[in-house]
């Protein structure tokens, strides 16, 4: 098992800053390939960014490249997502979510641990 804890979130303005933080306890996390997802209200489960288990491979949706990014420190056993250049369609529940295939963290379907989520909400 590999349990997941969402931190970060909060309200910002457009064009502002925010980093998540994924930090995982259990099995060991290094092993595991990491995807950020979101979900805004009335909406399905997006994927948002996805990381190998080494760091090596990094994947982003079209409606974020370019301003966010991943990154993870396995000696902290933690993944990031700094998002940059945040804009009110990026409004939703964050989550994390761990699979031991890089290719598989695309889809919600496809992973095997979550974690509870946070909220980011963005102003106009």
């Amino acid at each position: 098992q590999v349990q997941l804890v969402e931190s970060g979130g909060g309200l910002v303005q457009a064009g502002g800053s925010l980093r998540l933080s994924c930090a995982a306890s259990g099995r060991p996390f290094s092993t595991y390939a990491v995807g950020w997802f979101r979900q805004a209200p009335g909406k399905e489960r997006e994927f948002v960014s996805a990381i190998s288990w080494r760091g090596l491979n990094t994947d982003y949706a079209d409606s974020v490249k370019g301003r966010f990014t991943i990154s993870r420190d396995n000696a902290k056993n933690t993944v990031y997502l700094q998002m940059n250049r945040l804009k009110p369609e990026d409004t939703a529940v964050y989550y994390c979510a761990a699979s031991p295939s890089f290719d598989t963290t695309h889809v919600p379907q496809g992973v095997n641990y979550w974690g509870q989520g946070t909220q980011v909400t963005v102003s106009s």
